[in-house]
């Protein structure tokens, strides 16, 4: 015969309750039932596993010695049981994108994705670094700013978001109407989302229509620069599609300032390239062009 995980709990179970009755009760079993397995069992092992007595069952030491390592069998199969049952069923992707697009990209693609059969796991980085996981594998769907091609890496322009001066509904700019010139705006204390060479430029622009020298913070990502808006009154320049619904529900306050060239945030969607697409991607690919489309008509 062969020694199953149920006559292991059993032999425990008769050890713990220091009865077989007991034991078989536990089970809906006869206390002969038990008592036949029991000595089966001794039979099978070779030794004698309980002193039997009018008030029940005592372990022998060979029994308790075998006791430890049966118990530790039930607690490792227990631990195979929760595992296999905690393992997801639907397919699971990992995507990527900068910190500032965090909130527009993740929170609406999946509430977009909510009901779809597959599991995603979100992460932040920068670009580069994005690319080197879609590389490796580590990411499957990569949201980016427009960067150098790389092999096997395949990309797609989702947006263009135009980079636009704001300020908390509050400030005294937002009652201003109609175009502003930057050396208005240049008044206010003023903290840039950075996004790169055009940042700069836009900076050493703020610094020729001051008056007065004063710093110029730039800040990241997109969350840090809104709370200089909203909590400290400074003026900034961010993507629109960072903060398209503050601007949608009024609590920022989109400037028209007349004297700047039109920066962009060019945002791609990035992944690897193969003979056959893995359907749970692609599932998450259509997800995002139509998030992209639907914002490019909003």
């Amino acid at each position: 015969m062969s020694v199953s995980l149920a006559d292991l709990q059993l032999l425990v179970d008769v050890a713990e309750l220091g009865s077989f009755s007991q034991a078989a009760a536990r089970r809906g079993w006869s206390q002969p039932q038990v008592s036949q397995r029991v000595a089966l069992l001794e039979d099978e092992l070779g030794n004698t596993l309980f002193q039997r007595h009018r008030r029940g069952a005592t372990p022998t030491p060979a029994c308790l010695a075998f006791l430890g390592p049966a118990r530790q069998s039930l607690a490792a199969f227990a631990q195979a049981q929760e595992a296999m049952q905690a393992t997801p069923v639907l397919p699971r992707l990992h995507l990527s994108c900068l910190p500032s697009l965090a909130s527009p990209v993740f929170g609406l693609l999946l509430s977009r994705l909510a009901d779809a059969p597959v599991e995603i796991r979100c992460h932040t980085d920068h670009s580069q670094q994005i690319m080197q996981e879609l590389l490796t594998g580590e990411v499957d769907v990569g949201f980016v700013l427009k960067c150098p091609p790389m092999s096997g890496i395949q990309m797609e322009q989702l947006w263009r978001s135009p980079i636009v001066p704001v300020v908390a509904a509050g400030h005294p700019l937002a009652r201003s109407a109609g175009l502003l010139q930057l050396a208005a705006v240049a008044e206010y204390r003023i903290a840039p989302q950075y996004w790169g060479d055009g940042c700069e430029e836009l900076i050493r622009q703020i610094r020729l229509s001051r008056p007065q020298h004063s710093a110029i913070h730039a800040i990241q990502p997109a969350s840090a620069a809104r709370e200089m808006v909203l909590r400290h009154g400074f003026v900034s320049f961010m993507p629109e599609l960072s903060i398209r619904s503050d601007l949608r529900d009024g609590t920022l306050v989109r400037l028209e300032v007349g004297d700047l060239p039109l920066w962009q945030w060019e945002v791609m969607m990035a992944y690897r390239a193969g003979k056959r697409m893995d359907p749970a991607k692609g599932i998450v690919l259509e997800a995002a062009r139509a998030l992209a489309g639907e914002c490019q008509q909003g």
